[in-house]
């Protein structure tokens, strides 16, 4: 159909004629309710943005001397959060003399990292900031 035609059959319907595909030989379009159009797309877009969730980083703080309930309590949230999609951040604190052994907060990131089991990944070496011993872990 000519160009002449689709625009005199879309003012007739009192409605929009809008191009679908420009680079198509020919172009295609189509004769619909541009408002109602854009609405429809504007609607898409939120439903596939509320779909698609974003990784976020969350954040674990321990001191050196946890329990090991208290710990398994921490892990057990790590895992959700891993379990969400979301990376985790882990910060061991180091407290007052607990500076002078920090061979004490490796053996704890170890040991963390073993409890969280083989399907995450470490994202680097465990490093000192301050006081504080951090590292990231995310799902394979």
């Amino acid at each position: 159909m000519s160009s002449r035609d689709a625009q005199l059959i879309a003012r007739d319907a009192g409605v929009d004629l809008v191009e679908i595909s420009a680079n198509a030989n020919p172009p295609v379009v189509k004769v619909i309710d541009w408002g109602k159009y854009q609405y429809q797309k504007m609607k898409e877009q939120s439903r596939a943005k509320r779909k698609s969730k974003s990784s976020e980083l969350k954040q674990i703080r321990l001191g050196l001397k946890i329990g090991e309930n208290d710990l398994n309590i921490k892990i057990r949230k790590i895992k959700e959060f891993l379990d969400d999609g979301n990376r985790v951040k882990i910060m061991l604190v180091f407290r007052g003399r607990e500076m002078a052994h920090k061979e004490i907060g490796d053996e704890l990131a170890k040991k963390i990292i073993d409890l969280l089991g083989s399907d995450i990944i470490v994202e680097g070496n465990p490093q000192m900031s301050g006081r504080n011993l951090s590292f990231s872990v995310r799902r394979k």
